[in-house]
């Protein structure tokens, strides 16, 4: 399979998990990882919800963002195609705008907020497998 694995990431940990383990799925079909962050505004906004922290930066932060975790993908996964993309928008709409601007064959996800509270509320995760145009891999990142 050639193709493209979408990813989002945030900043934190359990972000990197997830786009370690879809780089490594990329690395292995044989497609292009696009790493994606999501923009709210020109502005830099740190949210907390529960043990996890998500922060919603300006474009040219976002930018910033998937490059750093791109450079460190590179590292761990060698063998891996890596592009980055920011996207205006909430983490969802984020992910699910690249899946289709980029007709992905698979998007990754970590299953943070898939638990307790986050999992009655929603969560990034749950959104993204409502509203996915392609199959969706959530992966176990919350240790």
């Amino acid at each position: 399979m050639s193709g493209t694995v979408i990813v989002g990431v945030d900043g934190s940990t359990t972000s990197f998990k997830a786009a370690t383990r879809a780089a490594t799925v990329a690395a292995g079909l044989g497609a292009t990882l696009t790493v994606v962050t999501a923009y709210a505004k020109d502005s830099t906004e740190v949210v907390e919800i529960g043990n996890d922290t998500w922060v919603l930066d300006s474009a040219e932060q976002a930018d910033k963002l998937t490059n750093q975790v791109a450079f460190k993908l590179r590292e761990v996964v060698p063998g891996a195609t890596i592009v980055t993309k920011a996207v205006k928008g909430k983490p969802t709409e984020a992910l699910v705008t690249a899946a289709e601007e980029e007709d992905a064959q698979l998007i990754v996800v970590g299953n943070v907020g898939m638990k307790g509270l986050g999992r009655v509320l929603g969560s990034v995760a749950t959104s993204v497998a409502h509203n996915s145009p392609c199959d969706v891999y959530v992966v176990k990142t919350d240790a």
